[in-house]
C-alpha cells in the first residue's frame, strides 16, 4: 500500500495549474448514458474515481475511449448499446458517486440495478432523496440485497413523467441524478430547494448542449422541460475548486508565494473570504489566485454550509491552517456528521484539538512534529499532507489510496512548488509470520 512521506519546512514557491473537477467529471460522464450519440469530455482529472467510473460505464456497454499525449485528459463516451444496466457493488465499493447513473439509466434504458454508495467514511449519505425523487417521476422502486433497482411501468409508456420534486434536504449528488432523468421525462418537471453549487450548473451546460431545456441550474428551482431524445456533444469540464482551495490553503500555510492558475476564483469565493480573515493576502484575477503567506495567521471560526457557503470538502484543509493560527478557532461541521477523524491524526503531530460532537475547537500557533499518520478519507488525506508540510521532521501518511480519488499528481505538483514529497510502497516491515503447527 502507498504512503507518502513529507519533510516540511519549505515555503512553497511558483505556479501550479489546477486539473478538472472531479465532481463535475462524474456526473458529466453519467450524462453520456442519455444518448446513444458520443458525448466528448474535455479537462478530465486523472483520478482514481475517475477510472472507476470508466470502468463502470464499460461494464455496462458504453465504448469509452481514453485521449493520449497532449489530449489525455480527454474522454470520449458512446454508450450505442447499453447491454448490462447495472451498477456491481464490486466497481462502484470504493466511490460515492455510483448512484449518478441511476437516473440516467432508469429514464433512457426503463431499467436499472444500482449498488448501494461506498466512498469516504465521513457519515450517512442517504440514497431516500434520489428514490422519492425518482417515484414522483413515476419510476418503480425496490431495494434488496444491497442494490436498488429501478423500472419505468408499461402502464404509462415505460417512460418517466415530468413532476414537482420538494427536497427535503439539499442533496447535491441527488439534484444532478434527479435532473439527467428528467431531461428524457415527458413534461415538464420542477424541482425546488436544489444544490446550487457550480458542478451542477457545468451538468446543466452539458445537457443543454445535448438538447435538453433546462432553466435554473445554478439556483434553489430548476425546470426541466423533457424531450425525446438526446445527442452527442462536446463539453469542457470546470476546475476543481477543492484543488484550488487546498493549495491556496498550503501556499498561506508554508509562508510562501504561489501562483493557483486554471481555476475559477468565483467558485472560492467563502474560501478566499475566510482565509482573508486569517491575514492570508491574495491577488485575484479572471483564472488566477496569487497567494502571499508573508503574514502570521490569526484564527477565525468557521462553519461549513451548502454552496454558496464555505464547502465541506475544505474543512479538514481550514484545521491544518487553524492549527498554525494565534488564537482559538471553532470549526462547526454542519454536512457531514463524522468528518473529524482527520482531527486526531493532526493531534498525534502535536495539534491541540478538542471535538464535541459537529464542533472543533482548534488551539492554534502549537508546533507540528513528524509522525505516522493515517488518512480516513478524501480530504482527511489532504490536511494531513498541509500538516506534514509544516511540520518539523518527516512524516509518513498512510492509505494515501484515498487522496488518489481526488487529486491529480499531487506530489508531482507539491514537488515543483519545493516541496520534500515522495511516494513509496510498504515502508514498515512486516512482522515474522507465526511457526506452522501442522
Amino acid at each position: 500500500m502507498d504512503k507518502l512521506v513529507i519533510r516540511g519546512g519549505n515555503p512553497l514557491l511558483g505556479t501550479v495549474r489546477i486539473s478538472g473537477a472531479k465532481n463535475a467529471a462524474l456526473p458529466c460522464m453519467a450524462a453520456a448514458l442519455l444518448t446513444d450519440e458520443p458525448v466528448i469530455l474535455e479537462n478530465i482529472p486523472q483520478v482514481r474515481d475517475i477510472e472507476t467510473t470508466r470502468k463502470l460505464l464499460a461494464a455496462m456497454g458504453a465504448e469509452v475511449e481514453l485521449g493520449y499525449g497532449r489530449a489525455q485528459h480527454r474522454t470520449t463516451i458512446s454508450a450505442r448499446l447499453l447491454a448490462a444496466p447495472e451498477a456491481s457493488y464490486d466497481l462502484v465499493k470504493t466511490m460515492r458517486a455510483s448512484t449518478l447513473v441511476l437516473g440516467p439509466l432508469v429514464a433512457r434504458c426503463g431499467r436499472a440495478r444500482v449498488s448501494l454508495p461506498g466512498g469516504c467514511a465521513i457519515g450517512a449519505r442517504p440514497i431516500d432523496l434520489h428514490i422519492k425523487g425518482l417515484e414522483l417521476l413515476g419510476a418503480i422502486i425496490t431495494q434488496e440485497h444491497g442494490y436498488v433497482e429501478a423500472t419505468t411501468d408499461p402502464q404509462k409508456g415505460n417512460r418517466l413523467h415530468g413532476a414537482e420534486i420538494v427536497f427535503d434536504k439539499i442533496t447535491v449528488t441527488g439534484t444532478e441524478d434527479l435532473l439527467m432523468a428528467a431531461t428524457l421525462a415527458v413534461g415538464e418537471t420542477v424541482m425546488t430547494n436544489c444544490a446550487r453549487e457550480p458542478e451542477v450548473g457545468d451538468l446543466a451546460m452539458l445537457l443543454n448542449a445535448m438538447g435538453a431545456h433546462i432553466e435554473g441550474a445554478g439556483t434553489s428551482t430548476i425546470r426541466v422541460q423533457g424531450v425525446e431524445k438526446l445527442h452527442g456533444a462536446r463539453h469542457r469540464i470546470i476546475p476543481d475548486r477543492i484543488e484550488a482551495g487546498t493549495f491556496i490553503i498550503a501556499a498561506a500555510l508554508t509562508g510562501g508565494d504561489v501562483n493557483v492558475t486554471c481555476c475559477d476564483p468565483t467558485h472560492l469565493t467563502a474560501v478566499i473570504q475566510k482565509l482573508h480573515e486569517t491575514g492570508v493576502k491574495t491577488v485575484i484575477k479572471s483564472d488566477c489566485v496569487r497567494v502571499m503567506g508573508d503574514q502570521a495567521l490569526k484564527a477565525a471560526d468557521m462553519n461549513t454550509e451548502e454552496y454558496p457557503g464555505f464547502p465541506t470538502d475544505m474543512q479538514a484543509q481550514y484545521m491544518a491552517l487553524a492549527t498554525q493560527a494565534e488564537g482559538t478557532s471553532m470549526i462547526s461541521e454542519n454536512i457531514f456528521e463524522n468528518r473529524f477523524m482527520h482531527a486526531q491524526e493532526l493531534v498525534r503531530m502535536g495539534a491541540n484539538i478538542k471535538v464535541e460532537g459537529r464542533r472543533a475547537t482548534v488551539r492554534g500557533g502549537t508546533p507540528l512534529s513528524s509522525a505516522a499518520v493515517l488518512a480516513s478519507d478524501l480530504r482527511a488525506s489532504a490536511s494531513l499532507v498541509l500538516a506534514a508540510l509544516v511540520a518539523d521532521g518527516e512524516t509518513i501518511i498512510d492509505r494515501v489510496y484515498h487522496l488518489d480519488r481526488g487529486y491529480e499528481n499531487i506530489e508531482e505538483k507539491l514537488k515543483s512548488l519545493g516541496a520534500e514529497i515522495r511516494r513509496v510502497g510498504n515502508i514498515f516491515p512486516k512482522r515474522a509470520a507465526a511457526p506452522s503447527r501442522a
